[in-house]
């Protein structure tokens, strides 16, 4: 007996539109991911042509699928001070900082962005993991007085050498004065959003949060978007490439539960990420404590690739790994993102490696989509280090003092 079953049908798939999916989606997605559970815009037709526009222009964004997790009440500095291994008695109102949320075991549960708005009041904006449940559970077992919740805020990017400008015509010439990686209120056309000097680009750039952004997130983007026509914006996707090439990491390949702070290239060095001498028992002190003392096994180390071009991006999923081998063809570890870059004039990437292969100038092979291709550890960032780039308005602004 033969047996013909009905083609499935795939209808009301749960998963979210961004506040800005409808007029995002104008300018020609090239492919959607599913990102916080939400469809996520990874390029419009040549990730290549977009990197290079943000790098001479301004680009334009959605990432509305950074959902956030708001943080209120009398206990919130505790709370969310014992939630991440940086100590916030360092972070003033209207300061935004890169945290990890660590696990008890020391790993990696996300990597948001923490923008303080009040002395209890945190916002934090997620990468691709779940934590609005893992921060209420927590909250609730230990008897913290805190109201947590994920608000109607969805936030854009707007990226790129010109976006000073675009947003002076927005918002005027008090917008200059936002240092890098702080916020602040302001008022749109009748819309409440918070402005900071952030971003996933390591160039000059800022993300506008919009309040009440299911009713308004269409209307705030076409705001933007006539803003940044005689600037001739485009809209974008993330540039891998880029973040790839200032050394930012993401969530899901990069680091993951199973990778902790040190392993990633930060603690040891970045002991302001991971604080063990604060006062504070954030959740992952004592195993953090314990690898610190212990040391390391593994290390995410820079890589060039050499040979044919490897893309735009490959993110180290299980369908496409790059495995990386020593040169005698052992397998040691797997690259975890990888692209070509234009200026760099490379293959370049991150690997997990044994941490015997951590130095700068170790050979090692890795398979790609071409074949084995030779391949050599690696400084990161490639490029500027020191982040002068997105620093740069305080730089243009101590010169003028100085005249």
């Amino acid at each position: 007996m033969s047996i013909n079953p009905t083609p499935a049908i795939l209808q009301y798939p749960r998963i979210r539109k961004s506040p800005f999916f409808y007029a995002s989606r104008r300018h020609g997605v090239g492919m959607y991911s599913v990102y916080n559970h939400t469809y996520h815009a990874r390029h419009y037709g040549d990730p290549v042509a977009e990197y290079w526009h943000l790098l001479n222009g301004v680009t334009l964004w959605d990432v509305g699928v950074e959902r956030q997790v708001e943080i209120t009440g009398p206990d919130a500095f505790d709370f969310t001070n014992m939630l991440v291994p940086r100590d916030l008695n360092k972070c003033r109102v209207g300061q935004c900082k890169y945290v990890f949320i660590t696990s008890e075991e020391g790993g990696i549960i996300n990597d948001p962005v923490l923008l303080r708005l009040g002395e209890n009041h945190f916002w934090l904006s997620l990468a691709d993991s779940d934590v609005l449940l893992w921060a209420k559970g927590l909250a609730y077992s230990m008897g913290m007085n805190v109201q947590i919740r994920e608000p109607d805020v969805g936030p854009v990017q707007v990226q790129g050498p010109k976006s000073r400008d675009v947003m002076i015509d927005l918002f005027g010439d008090s917008i200059k004065d936002i240092p890098y990686y702080y916020a602040v209120d302001r008022e749109l056309d009748g819309m409440d959003v918070i402005v900071s000097r952030t971003g996933y680009t390591a160039e000059l750039g800022y993300e506008i949060y919009l309040h009440n952004a299911s009713r308004d997130g269409v209307r705030l983007w076409e705001k933007i978007w006539e803003a940044g026509r005689p600037y001739d914006m485009q809209v974008i996707g993330p540039c891998h490439i880029r973040r790839i090439e200032a050394g930012i990491l993401s969530w899901g390949c990069d680091i993951t539960y199973d990778t902790n702070p040190f392993e990633v290239g930060y603690g040891f060095e970045a002991t302001w990420m991971v604080d063990l001498n604060q006062e504070a028992d954030f959740i992952g002190k004592s195993a953090l404590t314990r690898i610190y003392n212990e040391g390391i096994s593994r290390r995410l180390v820079g890589v060039k690739i050499g040979g044919p071009e490897v893309g735009s991006f490959n993110d180290g999923s299980m369908i496409d790994t790059f495995p990386v081998r020593d040169p005698n063809g052992l397998h040691i570890g797997d690259v975890t993102s990888a692209c070509y870059s234009p200026r760099v004039e490379s293959n370049i990437g991150y690997a997990m490696v044994p941490i015997s292969y951590r130095e700068t100038g170790t050979p090692l092979v890795v398979e790609t989509q071409h074949g084995p291709q030779e391949a050599v550890v690696a400084e990161k960032p490639f490029l500027d280090p020191n982040k002068q780039i997105p620093k740069q308005l305080e730089r243009q602004e101590e010169a003028a003092v100085s005249k």
